[in-house]
Order: structure tokens, then sequence, then C-alpha cells
């Protein structure tokens, strides 16, 4: 299944001045992942994972890239709640973390 979404967020305990707004589209089957975004530091990421659900709640691991700034590609994990997520982010010398809201449709 293909989706298309538009996330908002909010950069908690970093530094940097971040982008905020994130269209993404994602391909899901059987609960493996993989899609692409436009990220916190104005690129294009490209991710591949896996996503658990319990209800409302999931959980979602992978390797994402566009964070140039950290490695070519970097672990990913992020936890929802009916559309609400927080993920771990980073900064070189800094972790903080990343929430917000996904418009999906």
């Amino acid at each position: 299944m293909i989706e298309f979404a538009l996330a908002l967020s909010l950069h908690l305990g970093l530094e940097g001045d971040y982008n905020e707004i994130h269209p993404h589209i994602r391909y899901n089957e059987q609960n493996y992942i993989a899609g692409v975004y436009y990220n916190s530091i104005n690129n294009v990421s490209f991710y591949v994972g896996k996503r658990w659900e319990y209800n409302d709640f999931g959980l979602e691991a992978g390797a994402v890239t566009g964070y140039d700034n950290i490695a070519p590609v970097i672990p990913y994990a992020r936890a929802t709640y009916d559309n609400f997520f927080i993920a771990p982010g980073v900064e070189p010398d800094n972790v903080g973390l990343v929430i917000g809201y996904e418009f999906k449709w």
C-alpha cells in the first residue's frame, strides 16, 4: 500500500535551526516499510525498515539516508500513537527528541 503524508515536527533539546514541515511518501507491505521524505536539515531522505503495531501504537526501525552531517546512512527509529510520533534527534555532539503529528491520506 502507498501512503502520502505531511508531518509537522518540533525539535526538543537540539541546537540547530530545523525544517519542521516534512512531505512524505511511504510504501508498506506486510509491515516492511520504505519511503522518502523531506527531512529536518532540508535534504531528501530515503529509508527502509520494519513496523510493528499494537492497536493505535506503533514502532518503526530501519536505516535512513540524508543526514550527511552525521553519516551517509544512520539507524532510524520512531514510536507512534495514532498520528503522533516521537523519534531521537541527533546532532554531531548532541541528542534530543523530535516530536510531531502526521496528516495521512
